[in-house]
């Protein structure tokens, strides 16, 4: 019984960390192609402002008020959630903007869901700078 909760934690860390790096280079790179990752049914919190579906997420990402960034990632904590086969995985890290001097704190939270196909979906992404 160890054994097999021991590999699953091990298929749930892999799983996160692959999901973590997948994002951040899609979102430094080509931040369009997010779209893929979320469904009609996912939310997001962006700094406390509430977003519904694909639509309105991705229009919320794609005019954030910077072209280039890029995402150094602290740290990755994985746990499966109770919907059957989902992960929820919490990132801390760095933003470094272009166009600012300082790299800014960020802390974002994702609910993965299991698709029939395979893959995982975002279902639930809470985003916040970490100021002080």
């Amino acid at each position: 019984m160890y054994k097999l909760q021991e590999e699953m934690e091990e298929q749930v860390e892999m799983v996160g960390r692959a999901f973590v790096e997948h994002y951040y280079h899609l979102f430094d790179t080509d931040r369009s192609s997010l779209a893929s990752l979320y469904h009609q049914s996912s939310m997001l919190t962006f700094e406390g402002q509430k977003l519904q579906g694909v639509d309105d997420i991705c229009a919320k990402i794609n005019q954030l008020p910077f072209d280039k960034c890029h995402h150094f990632i602290s740290t990755i904590d994985t746990q499966p959630s109770s919907f059957a086969g989902g992960i929820t995985v919490f990132v801390s890290g760095s933003l470094r903007l272009m166009c600012e001097e300082h790299p800014l704190r960020f802390s974002q939270m994702f609910h993965l869901i299991p698709t029939p196909q395979g893959s995982f979906y975002v279902q639930n992404d809470i985003f916040r700078l970490n100021y002080g």
